[in-house]
């Protein structure tokens, strides 16, 4: 195998890879948060994990077909390699998954309550409106564009109860 075609097939293994990983976060989308992304870690880690084959050439493959092509043909000389590759990068994804989580933790509470208050502010405004909907139209004693003219302060009180316009 020329060095193109291991990097041909590596190319084409990472394609793959990348395509299961993106049917899985299609099927895993229902899931509860904190169970759906412990997957998607494992998973990544377990598509993605390269171990060595060869330590004079320097090939590599993936970690999970190396386990599991000894182990369906019985070999088992490389078997423990690939274990412990992929215990190695699991712990590595894991730790990182977990500072991930724990910088995101604080976020989202922040967050949480800013939108609590947004939320408890809308409803304050709503109440308001509400009772400002049931107030009386008519204008109180205090209201500054009513005419305070002695003329205009009280219909005359004549039989239709008809108001002239003041000119």
């Amino acid at each position: 195998m020329t060095q193109h075609d291991y990097l041909l097939a590596w190319g084409l293994y990472a394609f793959a890879a990348l395509g299961c990983l993106l049917v899985f976060c299609k099927l895993t989308g229902w899931m509860w948060r904190w169970l759906r992304e412990p997957l998607r870690v494992l998973l990544a880690v377990l598509l993605l994990s390269p171990t060595i084959v060869d330590p004079a050439k320097d090939s590599f493959a993936p970690a999970i077909a190396i386990s599991t092509l000894d182990i369906a043909f019985k070999v088992g000389g490389n078997v423990w390699r690939a274990a412990s590759d992929l215990a190695m990068y699991g712990l590595f994804a894991f730790v990182l998954y977990a500072v991930f989580v724990l910088v995101r933790w604080p976020l989202e509470n922040r967050a949480r309550e800013r939108r609590r208050q947004v939320e408890a502010a809308a409803e304050r405004r709503r109440v308001e409106d509400e009772a400002l909907d049931h107030a009386p139209l008519a204008a109180d004693l205090n209201d500054r564009y009513r005419d305070r003219s002695p003329t205009a302060s009280a219909p005359a009180q004549s039989g239709s109860g008809r108001i002239e316009p003041r000119i």
